[in-house]
């Protein structure tokens, strides 16, 4: 059978111009290993982009394989209003262990926007059951990726995604978030490794001016915003756009002050994938509702949390005919297979030392990349968080001016590096890795070579 031929005959494949599958048709995945894929002919794909950013111990792990099995015999399914079961108990128990202080109480979903949209209108309905009904309105900065679902999509700043969908969308504040690439305060912040004029040393270190847009917006409609939702440190969709965890603290402080939630958008950046088990851990601080998914089961089953404080909690809390129940559900909500492949994903975190580990082989990830890439004239940064290091290609180096979008350049190097086994998936101009946790050493030669070779050969 030609399954490439009948993938095409059917399914419209995600965030994709079909019609760019006429010189480059879908790669027909049999098998998976760590962090290898093998199509249906034997050749190998190294997976440094953990699949969309979910696979985080390996393509089929053994531990999670095994739980998922064991729970299949036990129990699939059960409608989650006015039941439950042991194993999404026992993940409540082990997340609240490892989360920021205050988040104790966890609202299932099956997706990462869903999961924001069950947090943007557990936001909204806090503040009109505790007396500010004028608190409707939310903040987002610019960049920002939420999800594809409407009020998600509305958070979101990139208009690849947003643009053409604006009159649907709601009227969301949006702040000018940090751009540390392209400072405009002439400042530098760590997790940015270009090379920098030493004579510049006086600038080099970042107090987070760009803050001030932040409480400029708080001062005009802090009294009418419900919540700011933020990607923590890593706005990913944006390019791998890095900011400093000052900017998380600040933040806090002015939440406080306005009595506007903190939603922080843990999706992407949750799990080990920061340096960190959340993001927000580098800034000891804690948001008031977190969104958790990908990392999540490890990539293996649809599932995602919205996490909240006992005080949002508390103000849902009444008499049924009171009306003040969150009226919000998924039919797959809490499911038992996700949950027991949530439960080992945590176990094997703990077990094992991961992220211990991948810190220490991420200094040598980075580092290799810096030396590879850094001297190419088309390279403007190399930026790095945990293990996710991102290169962002540039017409000049001085001004940073970008390649002309036009040209495909991401996209040409992203086809290529299949042809040599790597899975890259650039966004637009930044070629970023963001493996699997377990990725070792001599994978990470391997792919940056053939990412090296595939930027030469391109540009």
């Amino acid at each position: 059978m030609d399954w490439q031929k009948e993938d095409l005959k059917y399914i419209w494949h995600p965030c994709s111009q079909m019609k760019d599958y006429e010189t480059l048709p879908p790669i027909i995945i049999e098998r998976g290993e760590g962090i290898n894929l093998y199509d249906i002919n034997g050749k190998c794909y190294k997976d440094v982009i953990s699949s969309w950013w979910c696979n985080l111990l390996g393509h089929c792990n053994p531990r999670i394989n095994s739980a998922v099995k064991k729970q299949i015999d036990t129990l699939e399914h059960v409608i989650f209003a006015n039941f439950s079961h042991k194993t999404v108990i026992t993940l409540c128990q082990e997340l609240v262990k490892v989360l920021p202080k205050g988040l104790c109480k966890f609202n299932f979903a099956d997706n990462g926007s869903s999961a924001i949209e069950m947090a943007l209108k557990m936001s909204f309905q806090y503040h009109y059951q505790t007396g500010n009904p004028q608190k409707k309105r939310f903040m987002a900065l610019t960049d920002a990726y939420h999800g594809e679902t409407l009020a998600a999509l509305a958070m979101g700043g990139v208009d690849l995604y947003t643009q053409l969908y604006k009159p649907l969308l709601l009227d969301v504040i949006r702040i000018d978030g940090p751009d540390c690439f392209r400072c405009p305060y002439g400042k530098h912040c760590a997790g940015h490794s270009e090379q920098i004029d030493i004579s510049q040393a006086e600038n080099a270190e970042c107090c987070c001016e760009c803050f001030q847009k932040a409480e400029e917006a708080f001062e005009k409609y802090g009294d009418e915003t419900a919540a700011i939702i933020v990607e923590p440190l890593l706005q990913g969709s944006a390019g791998m756009k890095i900011y400093p965890p000052l900017y998380l603290k600040k933040l806090r402080e002015l939440c406080d002050k306005y009595n506007v939630h903190l939603i922080a958008d843990e999706i992407a950046t949750g799990y080990g994938r920061t340096g960190k088990m959340f993001a927000f851990d580098h800034a000891g601080v804690s948001p008031d509702i977190m969104c958790l998914s990908k990392g999540l089961t490890g990539g293996y089953m649809p599932m995602a949390i919205a996490v909240t404080t006992q005080e949002i909690y508390d103000a849902f809390y009444d008499d049924y005919l009171k009306g003040k129940a969150f009226m919000h559900s998924h039919t797959y909500a809490g499911n038992p297979l996700a949950c027991s492949a949530a439960i080992e994903v945590l176990r094997i975190l703990k077990d094992k030392n991961i992220i211990e580990k991948a810190n220490k082989r991420a200094i040598y990830f980075n580092k290799i990349i810096k030396e590879k890439f850094l001297p190419l004239e088309n390279v403007g940064e190399v930026r790095s968080i945990g293990l996710i290091n991102a290169i962002e290609l540039v017409k000049n180096k001085k001004t940073k001016e970008s390649l002309d979008y036009t040209k495909r350049t991401g996209y040409r190097i992203y086809k290529k590096a299949l042809e040599k086994g790597v899975l890259l998936r650039p966004l637009g101009d930044v070629i970023y890795f963001n493996p699997p946790l377990i990725i070792e050493e001599k994978d990470m030669d391997f792919v940056t070579d053939v990412a090296l070779r595939c930027t030469k050969e391109i540009l």
